[in-house]
């Protein structure tokens, strides 16, 4: 494949993971609105990270059975036509928010975001090695890097966009106030930008690759002690950065913390998420194979430039930026890690996985915006760990990657799982002392660090050696 043409299909292919994170981001603006309009405990309001990740774990489950019995289905009709699939699945799920509001049913609600998410799933297990498929396998893990950093950018203004659509036009309002039928507006704009997405991608010129290597009808992944480690790490993670930010709405009404309602806290949802792009603008640097100098160099300004764009975005949404600023100590930590990791996956968790459980203690016994940048900040040190326990964990598998990258994608189920956890502990002890659930996945992720390095040595695997940390 030419390298124009090549560069040219990965960016029609990364847009797809725009949508990934925009939704993702948003359901943070819909816990508040569900919890006022249904008369919610807060672990009923977690329902809605429940049916988002849920939908994650039984897509790749179904997608795995019918794998060990007919052969991959992407093997058949191709990682063009799986995206398609994705995206048209995803529609139907959004343009369900309609009837949903109309109706005024919570589940019904929740059943349109479980199919959404449906469709995301296979449109993950497609993209994710079509990614790395589109060019040198050993620059596939930066260019996963470069597809999280749009990910992420979808994530900071996804929040944004949502709360204006609901909120924006109503002076004065307060989230008790807004009924679920303004719901609906951005969830048809979802649909429409899906089916033309969809379009895009169907008149596209993106290579028909079809995976080459057929898959025993044996689970010969889980032989490899570093899938199953994986996949806990994966159910561990995605559940950590979930949790922290869906809870965060309730976290900010108390008045040891903010006491401000959900309409006006939304600028920091967006700089947690936006503390995730920030990293994964960093992991990517390593596409563009600059010469080392320019490549620390870069590692040092870039976080700054993607912290530009996260004020922009909340000055131009007329949010108050002042509370943002205050966040620069925490990239400034982040900035040292990257540079003490050196781009090694095991030590990357190692360090992020400490630091952030150090955070997250901070959080849990301080008060006011203190507490809450060092709960925020869970999201700068989320940021890199995705590609390093995805690229750690298919490490050596050979034959075997497909499948374990699919059981990976299954446990993206920690984000159903989590969230509710938290939710269920904070109606018992408190909104602030349930952020003991972040603090416990951070230290196993550090651990993880530990032991999947000492994994890989004994089979002879050096990994460290050329894997970036950033997604």
């Amino acid at each position: 494949m030419e390298a124009k043409s090549s560069k040219f299909s990965l960016w029609i292919l990364i847009s797809v993971f725009f949508f990934w994170g925009f939704v993702a981001a948003s359901n943070t603006i819909l816990i508040p609105i569900f919890k006022s309009n249904f008369d919610l405990t807060q672990w009923q309001s977690q329902l809605v990270d429940f049916a988002f990740y849920i939908a994650y774990f039984i897509g790749s489950l179904v997608y795995f059975l019918i794998s060990l019995a007919g052969g991959d289905p992407l093997n058949k009709i191709g990682y063009k036509k799986g995206l398609i699939l994705g995206l048209c699945i995803s529609a139907i799920g959004a343009l369900g928010f309609v009837p949903a509001a109309g109706m005024g049913s919570f589940y019904l609600m929740l059943f349109s975001l479980f199919t959404v998410a449906l469709g995301f799933a296979l449109q993950q297990i497609v993209a994710n090695p079509y990614v790395i498929a589109l060019g040198n396998p050993e620059t596939g893990a930066h260019r996963v890097s470069l597809a999280g950093g749009i990910n992420s950018f979808g994530t900071t203004i996804g929040p944004l966009v949502v709360a204006y659509a609901i909120f924006g036009n109503i002076e004065g309002s307060t989230q008790a106030e807004v009924g679920m039928n303004a719901v609906q507006t951005p969830y048809v704009a979802l649909f429409a930008a899906f089916l033309i997405f969809a379009l895009i991608l169907g008149l596209s010129k993106l290579p028909a690759i079809k995976t080459e290597e057929n898959l025993e009808k044996n689970i010969g992944a889980l032989k490899f002690p570093q899938i199953i480690w994986g996949m806990l790490a994966i159910f561990v993670y995605v559940g950590t950065e979930v949790t922290i930010q869906s809870n965060l709405p309730e976290l900010m009404k108390q008045e040891n913390i903010l006491g401000l309602g959900a309409e006006n806290t939304v600028h920091f949802i967006s700089l947690y998420w936006g503390g995730l792009m920030i990293g994964r603008w960093v992991g990517a640097i390593k596409v563009f194979e600059l010469k080392s100098v320019f490549d620390k160099a870069m590692k040092f300004l870039v976080p700054f430039l993607a912290f530009a764009v996260i004020l922009a975005v909340n000055y131009v949404k007329g949010s108050p930026v002042n509370d943002l600023i205050n966040f620069l100590p925490y990239i400034l930590i982040l900035i040292a890690g990257f540079f003490l990791a050196n781009d090694k996956p095991a030590l990357t968790m190692i360090l992020f996985g400490s630091i952030a459980a150090v955070m997250m203690l901070i959080g849990l016994f301080t008060e006011g915006k203190i507490a809450l940048y060092a709960f925020i900040s869970g999201g700068l040190f989320c940021s890199v760990m995705w590609p390093c326990i995805f690229s750690l964990s298919i490490a050596g598998l050979g034959k075997y990657t497909n499948q374990g990258s699919s059981l990976l994608i299954m446990m993206i189920l920690g984000g159903a799982i989590l969230p509710p956890i938290q939710g269920f502990l904070a109606d018992k002890i408190g909104i602030q002392p349930s952020y003991f659930i972040p603090f416990l996945g951070f230290a196993f992720l550090a651990f993880y660090g530990f032991k999947v390095k000492s994994i890989l040595k004994n089979q002879g695997i050096d990994y460290d050696a050329n894997v970036s940390a950033g997604h």
